[in-house]
């Protein structure tokens, strides 16, 4: 696919300062490449799925766990008044439909039991309280860690320029019109001082999107949050169980099986990359809560920003758990694997963003499912909590 033939030919020959950073950014934000390969893509036979099982990684860095450590939880104790309990039951977990991918299937019987889940997405108000009474660093803020980096890259990568090591994030910037093909390392941008106070870069701030959800949060930065309120991340299924409304196996959408519009959810009108139309009044985030809620009362699980949960992602975890009649409170695999970047562990985010269209990921199906390395983050991706029902 286009991604290894243009990374290998910079890894082989960087040629300017412009090439070795969209490498980094290459490394750093691994997921969106996923988004434009076919519903085909990875597709292996079962046979091949026991080897392919074997595969995969699941490291995490130190540095970022020992910060997560030394969160201490609020005093204020968990608070379930933001939050909808949801009675636990069992569903049809994946999708075999049209727009369905690989990773999707097949489709296999699910239990959970009963637990609590953010109404909305964590806010920037929400998350400024937690970095003014830890003072938490988020990824984004700090400089990378090039050992870590490097473990992640082919061997043999050069080393970059110390100068590209700075704190930065990806940007989206929508791309002229005019040309056949448009690649995810272009309409994806550095931006030295973006992180989740400074959106778009350092002369952006929050002013005004105190109540949009919070952006730039890698799952480090996610899983420190959720220690701090006395939360977790959710599951994938519990995740994809909440966004059917409890056990609708038939829908395909948090709404129902109506195609996705400007009232449903905020996402991309128009033709991607280039111009999006606004029809839903937003050209990135959403105020939380501004559409209306799926029948469980919680509000974006499509659209506005993908959400980080706890899972590893593994591209054939669905066959491993269709092998049981019924998956009891699944955790997945324990192994990361993508083909795609195999040297690279993965998180499932689910629920797409702003960015989504039928034309690109329709991430915003409830069983749409996508990944990314848990040290990054970008200026779509954010998260909700839960919590343990008694």
């Amino acid at each position: 696919m286009w991604f290894d033939t243009a990374f290998t030919k910079m890894v082989k020959k960087p040629k300017s300062g412009i090439e070795m950073k969209t490498m980094i950014a290459l490394s750093v934000a691994i997921f969106f490449i996923s988004a434009c390969v076919s519903k085909d893509s990875g597709k292996i036979t079962e046979t091949h799925e026991e080897e392919a099982g074997l595969n995969g990684q699941n490291f995490l860095v130190d540095e970022y766990m020992q910060a997560i450590n030394e969160i201490q939880p609020s005093e204020a104790g968990p608070d379930t008044s933001g939050m909808v309990r949801i009675e636990g039951g069992s569903f049809e977990m994946g999708d075999d439909q049209n727009q369905a991918r690989a990773d999707e299937m097949p489709k296999h019987l699910v239990k959970v039991h009963s637990f609590w889940m953010d109404k909305t997405e964590v806010t920037n108000a929400q998350f400024a309280a937690f970095v003014e009474a830890t003072g938490y660093q988020t990824i984004a803020e700090r400089e990378i860690d090039v050992e870590e980096m490097m473990k992640q890259l082919p061997p043999g990568t050069p080393p970059p320029d110390p100068e590209l090591l700075k704190p930065f994030s990806l940007v989206f910037q929508a791309q002229k019109p005019g040309r056949p093909v448009y690649y995810p390392s272009e309409w994806w941008q550095m931006v030295p001082g973006a992180n989740w106070k400074h959106p778009q870069g350092p002369d952006s701030d929050l002013k005004g999107r105190e109540n949009h959800p919070v952006v730039h949060i890698a799952w480090y930065d996610a899983m420190a949050y959720c220690k701090w309120a006395g939360k977790r991340l959710p599951t994938e299924a519990e995740w994809e169980f909440a966004a059917r409304g409890a056990n609708n196996n038939r829908i395909q959408y948090p709404w129902g099986n109506d195609s996705i519009n400007p009232q449903k959810a905020n996402y991309w009108q128009g033709e991607f990359p280039i111009a999006n139309q606004i029809e839903d009044d937003y050209l990135r985030t959403a105020p939380v809560a501004h559409f209306s809620p799926n029948p469980l009362g919680l509000y974006d699980m499509a659209g506005n920003v993908w959400e980080w949960t706890a899972d590893w992602y593994h591209f054939q975890h669905y066959f491993q758990e269709a092998k049981d009649v019924m998956a009891v409170d699944p955790t997945g695999p324990e192994k990361s694997f993508d083909p795609d970047e195999p040297t690279v562990p993965k998180k499932v985010i689910r629920g797409g963003s702003f960015l989504c269209n039928d034309s690109y990921c329709s991430g915003y199906r409830v069983s749409s499912r996508m990944k990314s390395s848990p040290d990054t983050g970008m200026e779509h991706t954010g998260f909700r909590c839960v919590m343990d029902a008694d």
